[in-house]
């Protein structure tokens, strides 16, 4: 994807170092002390506008959230988002968001073991040519990332329009041993589900008609022993 910005797109990125993060290798074990607190981070890979990133950080005041993209014109579009989200506050520089510019390759040049509660991948590119398996975000190769810096309370939440992508994803998830919850093939087929944050392209494939999928893979010890107590109570039992 090639995406042309504004002039003076990098200036302008650097003059907001309260939200902007464009050396993020710099923060690698110290991201909560760029909080200034120890809550839990979560943090979305491939944030494309920004949408998704800047309502969950209003939404979850309590919780400390990364957007990460590779390029500049999405870091600063999620920028503006991320302000207007927390302006009915009177909130100029949201306290719970930061913006990181980097390769999602490069996650474990930028995050320290153990150092994610959360990892959020929303309508990733499905690269649906088999040759171009490894390039997609739910491939094993990047389980292996996800699965060293995700802490013991880690989770993966995962959402596509794509079903090749989520076919491919589920078997990935499975064969390297994951457990998956709540999986949906439709996950606003009632209307709406207020329940989730939509993203820009989530809001656009909703209005054609199409699908949305979606499920959550556990990743940590204590996750997983929190799963174990509640799997059935959803049934009744």
């Amino acid at each position: 994807m090639r995406l042309r910005g504004r002039k003076g797109i990098r200036e302008s990125l650097e003059e907001q170092q309260d939200i902007v993060v464009l050396n993020p290798k710099e923060y690698k074990g110290k991201w909560s002390s760029l909080f200034g607190n120890d809550r839990p981070i979560h943090v979305e890979f491939g944030m494309g506008k920004g949408q998704f990133i800047s309502q969950m950080s209003y939404r979850n005041q309590e919780i400390n959230f990364i957007g990460v993209d590779m390029y500049d014109e999405l870091i600063r579009r999620a920028s503006e988002k991320g302000r207007l989200a927390w302006a009915e506050e009177e909130v100029e520089s949201p306290p719970n968001l930061q913006l990181a510019l980097m390769n999602i390759e490069n996650v474990e040049d930028v995050f320290e073991e153990g150092e994610l509660e959360r990892i959020y991948l929303n309508f990733s590119d499905p690269w649906p040519k088999k040759k171009h398996g490894r390039r997609r975000l739910t491939h094993p190769r990047f389980l292996d990332k996800y699965v060293r810096i995700l802490n013991e309370r880690g989770e993966i939440h995962f959402k596509t329009d794509s079903v090749s992508l989520f076919e491919f994803s589920l078997n990935a998830f499975a064969d390297y041993g994951l457990q998956m919850t709540n999986i949906s093939l439709n996950l606003h087929a009632e209307g709406p589900n207020e329940e989730f944050v939509m993203t820009e392209y989530e809001s656009k494939f909703y209005s054609q008609g199409m699908n949305i999928h979606r499920c959550e893979a556990i990743v940590g010890q204590e996750a997983l022993e929190r799963y174990g107590k509640q799997r059935l109570s959803k049934y009744g039992v």
